[in-house]
């Protein structure tokens, strides 16, 4: 039986009131809950762009380029200051992930910034993953972007097939996987910092 939107939002509220009782002091919300890293061309219209309107409903705060960003921001820099606010990183792993530096900066900065990171395959197996050498990255980018990615595919994720998946259960295991994560981030920093408080979803 598949738990309802309702069930999700209720126990992100009452997780965050709970936190908020037990100390009055408060911090900034980061700039966003859940930072998705995509290949655009690949998912921004179905996988990536259906998890955004669906955790936007959920108050989970997503980043997607497209739609957080406005013209005139500053690419690299609204980006990395949303995956070091963010509290999880949600990898869309596609056919053309690889090809894309920007994609592999931002998994780099993900995993170089300590994030927990979700994997989802979509239409791609972890093995066909591979950073190819076009001659547009230094030797260091490179290795970095390698790093990061060997570390995603060590991560249990989810695995997907566009053409016959079932999109609600995708959007259910993704949904669950998202606020598991980000309740045990807020749960770490609370531990971790007695003396003020995360304020989370309103």
């Amino acid at each position: 039986m598949q738990r309802p939107v309702a069930t999700a939002k209720t126990l992100i509220h009452h997780r965050a009131r709970d936190f908020r009782q037990r100390n009055p002091i408060q911090v900034l919300r980061p700039p966003c809950d859940v930072f998705i890293n995509h290949r655009g061309i690949d998912t921004k219209r179905n996988v990536s762009g259906l998890l955004f309107h669906y955790f936007s409903v959920l108050n989970l705060r997503p980043f997607l380029d497209s739609k957080s960003m406005r013209p005139g921001d500053s690419l690299y820099q609204k980006i990395n200051e949303a995956i070091r606010g963010c509290k999880v990183g949600l990898a869309v792993f596609s056919p053309h992930y690889c090809e894309s530096p920007y994609c592999l900066h931002e998994l780099a900065v993900l995993m170089e910034n300590k994030k927990r990171v979700i994997p989802i395959f979509c239409d791609v197996k972890p093995s066909q993953l591979q950073v190819m050498d076009d001659g547009a990255c230094s030797d260091m980018d490179l290795q970095r972007f390698r790093d990061a990615l060997e570390e995603s595919r060590d991560t249990v994720g989810l695995t997907f097939d566009t053409s016959s998946g079932d999109w609600s259960r995708l959007l259910k295991d993704a949904t669950d996987a998202v606020v598991r994560n980000v309740l045990e981030v807020d749960e770490e920093f609370a531990s971790n910092n007695p003396s003020c408080i995360a304020q989370n979803y309103l």
